[in-house]
């Protein structure tokens, strides 16, 4: 059994709580991303995402501490399939906050780099 990768979906940065405004001014305005605002759901943790050719850039504030949230997410073709083959290599998973359209949960590499994978819900 392996992973089946379809895709990197987004990729999630963090910047100092009090800054999204700038993070905003940055992303959007200089650099002329589109904000995602009318997604039908908020978004978790007060996330502000931007459209950035075929994947997503996710801002989050974020506390400095020992643990980023930093992190790639991969989109998969068997999210389920992938839980059980890292639990079985004995790496803990994460569920994540629910996000309507998609499925997901994310580990730590042997480094302590954040890895998400997702499955969209058709």
């Amino acid at each position: 059994m392996k992973i089946k990768f379809k895709r990197l979906d987004h990729i999630m940065l963090c910047i100092p709580p009090g800054t999204e405004q700038q993070a905003r001014e940055f992303y959007g305005g200089v650099l002329g991303l589109e904000e995602l605002t009318n997604l039908g759901y908020p978004l978790p943790h007060g996330a502000i995402w931007f459209q950035m050719g075929d994947i997503q850039l996710h801002i989050r504030a974020e506390e400095v501490h020992d643990l980023s949230q930093r992190h790639p997410a991969f989109e998969v073709h068997n999210l389920e399939e992938a839980r059980a083959l890292l639990l079985q290599q004995g790496i803990s998973v994460k569920n994540d906050s629910k996000i309507p359209d998609r499925n997901r949960f994310s580990f730590r590499d042997p480094f302590g780099n954040r890895i998400e994978l997702i499955e969209m819900i058709s």
